[in-house]
């Protein structure tokens, strides 16, 4: 018997599981985001459920964001992908929050 009242299947939940996907450097597809940041043609600030994920590239675009699901899909050429440290995480959100007021 269907429940079709049971309010735990409308509820928003960000994705626990953290994946990566980088296809020809050109689409990346990134799970697990709770946030974003901030970003640009040239860098993104994701916050992710595994930490803080810099994203750089040249010409870089936000195709898809489902904050629901936690998903990002980005286009451009991808350069370099890199984690923040938790001791660092404080300190780079402050440096991006100053860049992009």
């Amino acid at each position: 018997m269907n429940n079709y009242y049971d309010k735990s299947e409308n509820t928003t939940r960000v994705q626990n599981d953290h994946y990566v996907k980088l296809n020809n450097r050109k689409e990346l597809e990134i799970t697990g985001v709770k946030e974003v940041d901030s970003f640009d043609n040239e860098e993104f600030l994701l916050e992710t459920v595994m930490g803080y994920l810099i994203i750089r590239g040249q010409n870089l675009q936000l195709q898809n964001l489902d904050v629901g699901d936690g998903v990002v899909s980005i286009k451009g050429k991808i350069y370099e992908l890199s984690y923040v440290d938790e001791q660092q995480q404080e300190k780079a959100k402050g440096f991006f929050s100053k860049l992009f007021r």
